[in-house]
């Protein structure tokens, strides 16, 4: 596992888009609050997304949790 820097992670709980703004704006917006989109805190979780070329994509992935 890579170093997780020692900075406070964002909590994605809090983190609030105005729906109103233009997608691309939404979008600098969520990254800009969530700082490290591949690691960040949901409540007491710890989050860390890594991602492979061969493995499966974030459909398939989610296929499985909601299914």
């Amino acid at each position: 596992m890579n170093a997780i820097t020692q900075e406070p992670l964002a909590d994605v709980r809090n983190i609030h888009v105005d729906p109103s703004l233009p997608r691309d704006e939404r979008i600098k917006e969520y990254l800009r609050q969530i700082k490290n989109p591949y690691c960040f805190k949901c409540g007491k979780f710890t989050v860390h997304a890594r991602y492979t070329p061969d493995g499966p994509s974030l459909e398939e992935c989610l296929k499985q949790v909601l299914m």
